[in-house]
């Protein structure tokens, strides 16, 4: 039955793999979750799911695999979207917290990773699909193939990440074709779960106590680049959103301005 399900997403819904994988994914957890995927089950399920405090896209991720479930059986069941909060983007790191990060990194393989993390704001998943070939070190510029939503896009770099690179390039030298970052080894890719676990380990060097997880690096660059007088167009054009209202979440750290405008300007009554 899931090589069928499969069969059904590829073939009727023209998805990719890894979106292919997750709804099975889903459909199996909450198939051992429920013992059966009846309609009855199933609305409980999804009526226990909306009150939970999992993320909207969990939610929105697990109800549509649902229904695919169900349209592959041939039945029709829809379940209604629930409106997406717009939150702000808060507790990203720090120009000074992310250069104790990197005075933190004990080699030039851990600086070249999180320098270029942080300065190109490109996605974890991007960045260790990242080439030599993409990386254009004369122009300070990554090329991002494939990014989200299969769309090729260039970012910028600052000279400082550049001559980082280069230092890496030189000390671990590959074929253009290569992936530039490989593990400590360099016997096996660098993945996600690579990524993550030296993200963590250079926050606990550097002392920083809260989660740190690379997407944040992100966000961090969006945020540090409003707060230094970039506006939204440029944070959309870098971080390659393709609506312009996902860049206006970083507007929360306009706050600080708008307080000190506010002082400097509101009247005095007392």
């Amino acid at each position: 039955m899931t090589q069928e399900f499969e069969k059904f997403l590829y073939i009727h819904k023209g998805l990719q793999p890894v979106t292919v994988n997750g709804h099975i994914n889903a459909v199996k957890r909450i198939n051992r979750k429920l013992g059966t995927l009846t309609k009855e089950s199933v609305d409980n399920f999804v009526f226990t799911l909306y009150q939970s405090n999992y993320s909207y896209t969990h939610k929105i991720n697990q109800v549509t695999a649902l229904e695919y479930w169900f349209e592959h059986l041939g039945q029709k069941v829809r379940y209604a979207r629930q409106r997406k909060p717009k939150s702000l983007i808060k507790k990203t790191l720090s120009e000074a917290e992310i250069t104790r990060l990197l005075f933190c990194c004990k080699n030039i393989r851990e600086k070249a990773i999180i320098t270029t993390l942080s300065y190109s704001g490109i996605r974890p998943k991007e960045l260790v699909n990242l080439k030599v070939q993409d990386v254009d070190l004369g122009s300070n510029e990554l090329r991002v193939n494939q990014g989200k939503g299969l769309k090729d896009g260039i970012v910028y770099v600052s000279p400082a990440c550049t001559r980082i690179l280069l230092d890496y390039l030189n000390h671990y030298p590959r074929n253009p074709e290569s992936l530039m970052f490989n593990t400590a080894d360099g016997l096996r890719p660098f993945n996600q779960g690579c990524l993550r676990k030296l993200v963590k380990v250079l926050a606990g060097r550097a002392n920083l106590e809260r989660r740190v997880y690379p997407y944040l690096f992100r966000h961090s660059l969006g945020t540090n680049m409003v707060l230094r007088g970039g506006d939204i167009f440029l944070v959309k054009k870098q971080l390659r959103h393709a609506d312009i209202m996902t860049s206006l979440g970083y507007i929360h750290c306009l706050s600080y301005g708008v307080k000190n405008e506010y002082e400097r300007f509101v009247p005095s009554y007392i």
